[in-house]
């Protein structure tokens, strides 16, 4: 663990940063999902990430990381998605079980291996799943959700929600089954069907994607 947290402390933090990341709002509910625990357990967690200087509460019940706890998050997540680039790029480990293995190593890993990890990197902006390093700035400019493109419309992928990467780590092996990654081209054949089903032009060949897997994938129009 980073700075002599304990493990529960860094999944906590790391956890309230990826949901509120992706504009929700942070309940405890939310992170017994999450984190597959029980309510209880997130509600004694809690209390001691509260005593502790981490978090705050509302009145709503909803979880905020301090100025403190938000420091520490951001380092917890950098660690984490220098490590991804690294798993992927350099070792050459699929998506997923470069996520997992991140997961295993984030916490533990010093500040200055990662520099030098990302020194060797030459820097990345993004985790290979498309999502900013903290202290960097995005790749790209507006995105939108994948349903929300035009039909005829083409696209390029450039993030990959991060609740996909943490709920759903099968969808990062469902995408690279159909040749889906970020930077990939893609072209909307037809909108969402009755049943939420999207159909795509992906190097050539046409592929469907079900409606719960297209609302993981941002993309940035390109004609």
């Amino acid at each position: 663990m980073i700075k002599g947290n304990s493990a529960v402390v860094d999944k906590y933090l790391e956890a309230i940063f990826y949901i509120s990341s992706e504009g929700e709002v942070v309940r405890p509910s939310r992170l017994a999902s999450w984190l597959s625990v029980s309510p209880p357990t997130v509600t004694e967690a809690l209390g001691r990430l509260r005593r502790d200087g981490w978090i705050d509460t509302e009145l709503d019940r909803s979880v905020v990381l301090t100025v403190r706890g938000a420091a520490e998050a951001a380092n917890l997540v950098r660690h984490h998605r220098i490590l991804e680039r690294w798993l992927t790029d350099v070792l050459g480990l699929d998506w997923a079980t470069a996520d997992e293995e991140a997961d295993r190593l984030s916490s533990a890993i010093s500040d200055f291996l990662i520099e030098r990890i990302d020194a060797s990197l030459n820097h990345p902006l993004t985790c290979p799943h498309g999502n900013v390093i903290p202290g960097r700035q995005a790749p790209y400019h507006d995105l939108v959700m994948l349903p929300d493109v035009v039909a005829g419309t083409s696209a390029i992928v450039r993030r990959i929600s991060e609740v996909a990467e943490h709920e759903a780590r099968t969808l990062l092996n469902r995408l690279s089954s159909v040749r889906i990654a970020e930077g990939t081209e893609v072209r909307v054949t037809d909108a969402p069907d009755a049943s939420d089903r999207i159909r795509l032009l992906v190097h050539g060949d046409v592929v469907t994607l079900e409606g719960a897997d297209s609302r993981m994938i941002w993309v940035e129009i390109t004609a």
